[in-house]
């Protein structure tokens, strides 16, 4: 199918489809400090129309879930935080380690989550310098047997958990019995949701593309959007 008639196959019958975003850069757009960013009023209130028709919305984001539910702001979506790990019940027993690990970086722009820990480097003056240095401290984190992830200017450190997003959508979709779900996502760790909805009954994949996003991404994309602003006209279909 093209995704126009994908599009149209999860309107036909909502109550049995899901709609699953990621937050910072696909419904909120990037900002220099995360604290910053929010949801345009009017995708607020597309969401809220969305949560009434379709079987599941949900919000899977970096941040931890209560601070992309801040974010977001609307009632009745479902939101799983730090890409998946808050559905690990395994992953908190990890957080003094990394905090621990964090602790020995010197590094102003340190986010420190309950289950991960994200150096981020949008603000650095050198930005190349930056990722030089961040590769270092990316190569002694997975000596200490942690998971280090990049994604758009943050470097992410995880517990070595099998939780991700693509973990997360299978969990979502068995939990309320779906086999129809659109992903929009803008970054590396969207990967593992598209890969999730592999096996669908429908399925519809779309890449928020801008200059940072990965080449993978739109590669593995069935419809690729240049903003949140765009995604917001699609949604709008639905």
């Amino acid at each position: 199918m093209s995704a126009a008639d994908l599009l149209a196959e999860l309107a036909r019958r909502p109550r049995e489809a899901a709609i699953i975003l990621d937050v910072d850069g696909t419904l909120a757009p990037i900002v220099a400090r995360p604290d910053e960013a929010s949801v345009p009023a009017e995708t607020r209130e597309l969401l809220a129309r969305l949560v009434g028709r379709y079987g599941l919305v949900a919000c899977l984001s970096g941040r931890p879930g209560v601070d992309a539910a801040r974010v977001v702001g609307v009632d009745g979506v479902r939101y799983v935080g730090e890409h998946g790990l808050e559905l690990a019940p395994e992953a908190p027993a990890w957080r003094e380690r990394l905090h621990a690990f964090a602790g020995t970086v010197a590094w102003d722009d340190v986010e420190l989550k309950p289950l991960s820990v994200s150096f981020h480097y949008r603000r650095s003056d050198d930005e190349d310098e930056a990722v030089r240095l961040l590769a270092g401290v990316e190569r002694r984190a997975h000596d200490e047997g942690l998971v280090p992830r990049w994604g758009r200017k943050v470097l992410e450190l995880r517990p070595p958990l099998r939780a991700d997003k693509g973990t997360a959508v299978q969990q979502l979709l068995r939990d309320r019995n779906l086999q129809r779900a659109l992903y929009a996502g803008d970054d590396t760790t969207d990967l593992d949701a598209f890969a999730a909805l592999d096996g669908l009954d429908v399925a519809l994949r779309v890449a928020v593309v801008t200059p940072e996003a990965p080449p993978s991404l739109a590669e593995a994309a069935d419809l690729t959007v240049g903003s949140p602003g765009e995604l917001l006209e699609i949604l709008r279909g639905l």
